[in-house]
């Protein structure tokens, strides 16, 4: 019962959406009704970028930045706590699934990569690293979001698997795919754009 609790408090600090109650005080704009419709920084910064491009990157830098801190916190709590490591990884699991079917939001959200970056960080700092420099130069590239986060998934799947190729499957890579598959799932609109070559630029 207790690590039920635990697991629901995650989703639902997961699910709190950031990008849209920031807009909503500071832009009095809601983002759920403009550009993509997420609640992520990539949104924020897409519908408020043309008004007032100061007030887009500062407000995109927070959402990020809480977003990653609601993954983080709860963990490090329960860390504290001293749960074992096959609770923290369903709560990272869970941080990220409420994020992207948020229960604020009649179970709709934002992509995940924040918060999955977030809660990963935890476990795996090394990849995390790997893929924030990959995720750099993709964005510096091609000036493409969705295809920087995605590239830059891609690279800390297969680091993962080099950095822990002696720690069996099912202890982390396990979870990491669960992640992995929710955030594609959330960029399914994206990969059909980038194949169109219709997907929107605004690294």
């Amino acid at each position: 019962m207790e690590n039920l609790i635990i697991y629901l408090l995650a989703y639902l600090v997961g699910g709190i959406p950031f990008g849209l109650i920031l807009t909503q005080i500071f832009a009095k704009t809601n983002i759920k009704n403009l550009g993509s419709k997420s609640i992520g920084a990539t949104n924020v910064l897409r519908v408020l970028k043309e008004n007032n491009p100061q007030l887009a990157k500062k407000l995109a830098i927070t959402t990020v930045v809480l977003d990653a801190l609601k993954g983080i916190v709860p963990i490090l709590i329960a860390k504290f706590l001293d749960y074992d490591d096959n609770i923290l990884w369903t709560m990272a699991v869970l941080a990220v699934f409420g994020h992207c079917f948020s229960p604020y939001l009649k179970f709709e959200g934002g992509k995940g990569i924040a918060t999955g970056a977030g809660v990963l960080v935890l476990f795996l700092p090394l990849e995390i690293l790997v893929a924030i420099i990959a995720w750099f130069l993709t964005g510096k590239i091609f000036k493409i979001s969705s295809l920087a986060s995605l590239i830059a998934l891609l690279v800390l799947i297969i680091s993962s698997f080099i950095f822990h190729y002696d720690i069996p499957v099912i202890n982390t890579h396990a979870p990491i795919f669960i992640i992995a598959f929710i955030v594609v799932y959330k960029h399914i609109p994206n990969i059909v754009r980038l194949i169109g070559k219709k997907e929107c630029k605004v690294i």
